[in-house]
């Protein structure tokens, strides 16, 4: 599914740049950080702009279920027009190939704004873990 959708991270501490997982998505878009497949470093996307683009994709994911459906109602109308003789066989034709390059080009424009490469920037995490792991002890301990 990764491969479908696309989005790539580019690790600016080791400077290499891998497809992100499902969950690694789904991290960034809840803003939090993740571990590097390569470095280990934690990764977040601390960049306002890229998380706006992020976040807008989800607008992306209706334009190709609508395309199908606008491009169906339009074929079937012009089909029907064409036997009620309201269009000739010619102008039904143009009227169907216009509708299928146009629907085309607007799910080609749709992968387009879909590819992406998230600058994803080192942060130190807020507590070590051995903190971490101290502090949970001492709640568990209170219990």
């Amino acid at each position: 599914m990764t491969g479908a959708i696309g989005i790539k991270g580019h690790c600016a501490h080791c400077d290499i740049t891998f497809e992100l997982k499902a969950w690694q998505l789904n991290a960034i878009a809840i803003e939090v950080p993740f571990d590097c497949p390569y470095c280990q470093r934690v990764l977040a996307l601390n960049c306002p702009r890229q998380l706006r683009h992020f976040k807008a994709l989800d607008h992306w994911a209706l334009v190709r279920p609508g395309m199908v459906a606008l491009t169906c109602v339009v074929l079937i109308v012009a089909l029907v027009a064409e036997w009620l003789g309201l269009l000739s066989v010619l102008g039904q034709f143009n009227l169907s190939s216009l509708v299928v390059l146009v629907h085309f080009a607007v799910l080609r424009y749709a992968r387009h704004q879909q590819r992406l490469t998230l600058n994803l920037q080192a942060v130190n995490p807020a507590l070590p873990i051995k903190q971490l792991a101290r502090i949970a002890c001492a709640r568990l301990g209170q219990q």
